[in-house]
C-alpha cells in the first residue's frame, strides 16, 4: 500500500508559478512512476505529466508542455511538479498517482487531491 499526500496547491494569477509535492509511503517510491492528474469542475480527470522510477524519462500532455516541469527525489520519496506561466484553464484539483509499468502505466495508488486557481 502507498500512501499519497499532495502539497502547495493555492490562488495565484495569470503568468504565476506554483510547485506542488507529493510526498510518498512507504519507502517502496522508486519502484513506481508517479504521475499528475488533474480535473477541472465539469471535466473528466486528465493526463498532466509522469516520470519513470528513475526519473530519467517524462511524458507530458500538449496542453503543459513548455510550462510545467515534472521531477522526483527518491531519497526523499517525493515528486514535484513545476509549474510556470500559469493559465486560468490551468485551475483544477489536481492529483498524483503511483503506479507500476512503462510506458503504460498501471496507476493504482492516488493522493486526495489539492486545488490549484488560476486567476484571470
Amino acid at each position: 500500500q502507498v500512501q499519497l499526500v499532495e502539497f502547495g496547491g493555492g490562488l495565484v494569477q495569470a503568468g504565476d508559478s506554483l510547485r506542488l509535492s507529493c510526498a510518498a509511503s512507504p519507502n517502496t517510491f522508486n519502484r513506481y512512476a508517479m504521475g499528475w492528474f488533474r480535473q477541472a469542475p465539469g471535466k473528466e480527470r486528465e493526463f498532466v505529466t509522469v516520470i519513470d522510477w528513475s526519473g530519467l524519462t517524462t511524458r507530458y500532455a500538449d496542453s503543459v508542455k513548455g510550462r510545467f516541469t515534472i521531477s522526483r527525489d527518491n531519497a526523499k520519496n517525493t515528486v514535484y511538479l513545476q509549474m510556470n506561466s500559469l493559465k486560468p484553464e490551468d485551475t483544477a484539483v489536481y492529483y498524483c498517482a503511483a503506479g507500476a509499468g512503462w510506458p503504460g502505466v498501471k496507476y493504482d495508488y492516488w493522493g486526495q487531491g489539492t486545488q490549484v486557481t488560476v486567476s484571470s
